[in-house]
Formats: structure tokens, sequence, C-alpha cells
């Protein structure tokens, strides 16, 4: 096995640091305390060929693949400015079109996607459903017209919609078969392409305490008008190409979170390698050096099978398994290594000139989100093992 990135990936590994010599941290969380999407960074991204990077050339993409797409958001986040868009936005959205579009919407929306001139969001999750995904109520109902304009109506709510407040489309799930009618209850999905501009469509933005730029929001849909233009894949089939954005959603937030356990852990070292009590750096004392050194390891190790899990989906083999095991671990890895570098601070931590305790809500969040640790454990235990199924 050949671990060395080439230099095109390492280039895009770095990427992360040239921006942050204008967007750097501290303005990152400028625009948290806000809850303003940094649009200039978003086109400028754009401008500099990163956002198409699953797209390929001839639809204004690089013609890249899940393990570049990890890179950029870990190189991202490695310098502390981790984007939410770039998950559901080019991860989710850009790369399933690209996959699973028809010609007609690769051409409508792929390449104003790349450039960064519009935006896009991914609403899956329902208040009433949550993880239980196969309970969503959402429901496209064919209105009974002729083919074309107005064929589906779409009414329904999602929940917990990142950056749906700024984006311009939605790739929606819904149900076209209702979850009592369906014969399994992995039929009757169907995945839509939603103007969030259109008529019946209203966004409300919710309160949330973590600090990050993109606003979390609610959809409501009430008698959207959709046509077969905007199915992507077929109607009711939509669950068996579901997981080509699911698994690189797990992917991509699992490189998020390996790079701000990497963050955590350099800020911790170089203030350790600075500050002295008892006449020596607090780095040479062993209750702090062996935890550090402990993250360190969990981080690196947790790199890898996001790099595992980023090359299985890449060369088209089964990544459920890797992808899952990759969030889990980098979730636990990345808090363990912001409670480590918390305690290296002390007091410090908790100010805001030293900027690290505000890491770790964050980071406890995507222990929980998207999907909670105990159901990869589920998947884990019954997918993998080969275990009874526990729910």
């Amino acid at each position: 096995m050949d671990f060395d990135l080439t230099d095109a990936q390492r280039m895009i590994l770095d990427y992360g640091g040239k921006l942050a010599q204008t967007f750097d941290r501290k303005q990152w969380m400028d625009y948290s305390h806000r809850h303003e999407f940094p649009r200039h960074v978003w086109e400028q991204m754009g401008d500099d060929g990163f956002l198409g990077m699953m797209v390929p050339e001839a639809y204004g993409g690089a013609g890249l693949g899940m393990l570049e797409m990890s890179l950029l958001m870990e190189g991202m986040s490695d310098h502390g400015i981790p984007l939410q868009h770039l998950i559901v936005g080019p991860t989710m959205c850009l790369s399933h079109i690209a996959r699973h579009g028809s010609e007609e919407q690769k051409q409508r929306y792929l390449a104003p996607a790349c450039s960064g001139r519009e935006v896009w969001c991914f609403a899956i999750t329902e208040p009433t459903a949550g993880t239980n995904s196969m309970k969503i109520t959402t429901l496209a109902k064919r209105s009974g017209r002729p083919s074309g304009a107005g064929t589906f109506r779409l009414n329904g709510q999602k929940v917990f919609i990142t950056g749906s407040d700024v984006a311009d489309y939605a790739i929606v799930v819904a149900r076209t078969t209702a979850f009592q009618d369906a014969a399994s209850k992995s039929d009757g999905f169907t995945l839509f392409i939603v103007d969030l501009n259109a008529p019946g469509v209203t966004r409300r933005p919710m309160d949330m305490s973590i600090l990050i730029p993109e606003r979390q929001c609610e959809l409501f849909f009430v008698d959207v008008e959709l046509s077969e233009a905007d199915i992507i894949g077929e109607v009711d089939k939509g669950f068996s190409i579901l997981f080509d954005t699911l698994n690189p959603e797990r992917i991509i937030i699992a490189a998020m979170l390996v790079g701000l356990g990497r963050y955590a852990i350099k800020r911790a070292v170089a203030y350790a390698n600075e500050r002295q009590v008892f006449d020596a750096p607090i780095g040479s004392y062993q209750g702090l050096q062996h935890p550090l050194a402990e993250a360190k390891t969990e981080i690196e190790v947790a790199t890898l099978m996001t790099y595992k899990a980023a090359w299985a989906f890449d060369h088209d083999r089964p990544a459920a398994e890797y992808s899952n095991m990759a969030k889990y671990y980098a979730a636990e890895a990345a808090i363990h290594a912001v409670d480590t570098a918390v305690q290296c601070f002390g007091g410090n931590a908790y100010t805001r000139e030293y900027g690290i305790f505000d890491l770790y809500p964050f980071v406890r969040m995507l222990r929980t989100a998207p999907l909670n640790r105990e159901m990869l454990l589920n998947y884990i235990g019954e997918k993998v093992l080969g275990l009874p199924r526990s729910y």
C-alpha cells in the first residue's frame, strides 16, 4: 500500500493553510458569532476550483474523488476553519447529481454550483422521524396533471438543515409512497431537486447554541410544485442511491474532526512549550505530555480510517463499514484531543483570547450529528460483526 500523497493531493491538503492567510480562525469565529455565511470565501474557493472537486471536468469540476474532497476539509480544519457547506453542497449534492442526475440536470446545475454562484443543501432529517429516516412523512404526490410542471406536489417539514438559509437549491428526500403503503420500508423514497425560492417553501432559522457560521433551519413545504425533471434517479427507487450521499457525509465529517483535533493539539503543544510553571515548560511534565501524545496518536489512527473509507468509495468498493468506523472514531478522537487541549490551557482555555474551549461544543455535536454514535455502533455490530439486530 502506498501512503504517500501525490503532489496534487498535497496541494489540496495545503490549501487550508493558504486560505487561512486571509480567512483565519479569528475571522471564522467572527462570522460564527453573527451566524453569517462567509460568501466571499465560498466564491473564492469556487474561483480556485475547489467546490467542484467531485464533479467531472466536462461540467465545470475537477474530476477528482472522495479522498481529495476529504483532504480539502482536513486541511481547512487543520487551521481551525471548517465550513459545513462543503459537506452538504459539494460532497452530498453536487457529487450525487454528477453520479445519478440526468444530463439536463448536470448541464443546468453543476457549473454554477462549482463556481460558487449557486449554493446547495441536503434535506432529509424530520422532527418526528429523527434517526429513523424510514419513517419520514414529507410526501410528494402526483397531481394528476400531464407530465411536466406540477406533476408532483410536495408537502412536509424538514429540520436541522445546514445552510438552507442561504442555499438556492436543496436535494430533498421525500416519500412518493407513504410508509404504510410501501411494499418494504425502503421502498417509496424519491430524491428531488427543490428550488428553495419557489412558492410554498418557507425557511425558519433555528436558535442554536453551537458557534458556527452556518445556520440550521426548519424547512416547510406546502404544495410545492415539482416535475419529472426535478427527480434524481427513479420514482420510488431513491433509497438505492441514497447512501451515495450518506457515506460521503460520514467520511468528510471524519476528515473535519481529525483536522480540528489536530488543530487543538497543535495549539496545545505550542502553549505547553511556552508556558512555564515550577521553573519548567508545562509540556515537560508527563501529566500533560502523555495525554497529548495519546490524543495525537488517536487522531492519526482516525485519519487512516478516513482515508481508507474515502479510497473504498472512490474505487466503488463497499464503503459503509469504513465510513461508519471513521466517523465514530474520529468524533471520539477529536473530543479527546480538544478536552486534552482545554486541560493544557487551564483557565486560559475559557477565554475568547485563546479560543480553545469554543472548539469543544462543535466537536461534541459531531458525536451526535448527523448520525449518533449509537447508530454507528449498531451498524458495526450488526452489519460488520454479524450480531443480532438490536433495535
